[in-house]
């Protein structure tokens, strides 16, 4: 049916420019650029906005999408990185206790030392033997030792407890990154309207589950159509990018409704004339390919034929 159209619109067209009313140096198709939004998480949709027809701005809330198994699996990440503090282990209590072990050995080797000194006055004096004194220092330099294995066991203890606590808290940079990407997803379960335009066509309604990448509606900006067209090789030698042009549209009484136009596209390809929009003669032909941008004032539509004059 559709195709029954276009051809008696094109026929309609030919007759007129045969009578040598209305010429027109070339025809086509208004078009606009669509856009059509997906959505980028799945899940059951709580609300849809828009209805088709209603005007959206950049930026608006166009459709929720229920993200409540996103936010569960945030609150679990977030408690496994709350958890980690738990495992790590506190060496200040085992540290202060060989600090502790130490200090009494310190003392000790004052002691020691105070004895060794008096003993080795006494020998001196010959009122106590050698091996007295010598005994004094046997336990002076075990002492030594042992207050150098306290000193290495709290550098030991440290280092373990330390190696320990960062290998568990290593664990917390890949859970904030998983926290992140939660919150990304949260974010998108909100559909923002991309840009500025009227609602062609739903794909969906609130209620219904959606699944990422799925279409959710199709957008257009109908303030400013486009009129593509198709030129000949002799007439697209005489236009250029920006070039004002003339516009007329049937207003439905047997006349045309004018409008300003400027053309902001010229194909650097040729090709073979549309079959739908000329005869078959012509169709032979190559043709270059002109987008004129047109402001709408309501009455242009998608799929509505204009002719050009320039």
């Amino acid at each position: 049916m559709k195709k029954r159209i276009i051809i008696l619109s094109s026929i309609l067209f030919l007759l007129g420019c045969q009578n040598g009313k209305d010429q027109h140096d070339a025809s086509g198709v208004f078009e606009a650029e669509e856009v059509i939004v997906s959505s980028e998480v799945g899940g059951k949709i709580l609300k849809f906005q828009p209805d088709e027809g209603a005007e959206l701005a950049a930026g608006d809330s166009a459709v929720i999408i229920d993200a409540t198994n996103i936010r569960l699996q945030k609150e679990q990440v977030e408690a496994s990185i709350g958890a980690l503090s738990d495992k790590t282990t506190d060496v200040g209590p085992q540290v202060e206790l060989l600090k502790n072990q130490l200090s009494v050995q310190e003392t000790q080797m004052v002691t020691l030392e105070k004895e060794r000194q008096r003993f080795d006055k006494l020998v001196k004096a010959d009122a106590a033997t050698t091996k007295q004194l010598d005994d004094i220092v046997a336990q002076i330099d075990q002492l030594k030792k042992q207050m150098d294995v306290t000193r290495q066991q709290i550098k030991v203890q440290q280092n373990l407890t330390g190696t320990q606590n960062r290998g568990i808290l290593s664990e917390k940079d890949p859970l904030d990154k998983r926290v992140a990407q939660l919150d990304d997803q949260l974010q998108r379960s909100v559909v923002l309207n991309p840009v500025n335009g009227t609602i062609l066509t739903k794909y969906a309604e609130a209620g219904e589950v959606t699944s990422p990448g799925k279409a959710l509606y199709k957008i257009a900006d109908l303030d400013m159509l486009r009129l593509r067209a198709y030129l000949t090789g002799d007439q697209v030698a005489t236009v250029k990018l920006g070039q004002a042009v003339k516009v007329a549209v049937d207003d439905g009484k047997g006349g045309f409704r004018n409008y300003e136009g400027k053309i902001s596209w010229i194909s650097d390809k040729a090709e073979f004339t549309p079959k739908t929009i000329q005869t078959k003669e012509e169709r032979a032909n190559l043709v270059y390919a002109v987008k004129i941008d047109v402001k709408n004032d309501g009455y242009l539509k998608i799929g509505m034929y204009g002719e050009v004059k320039f």
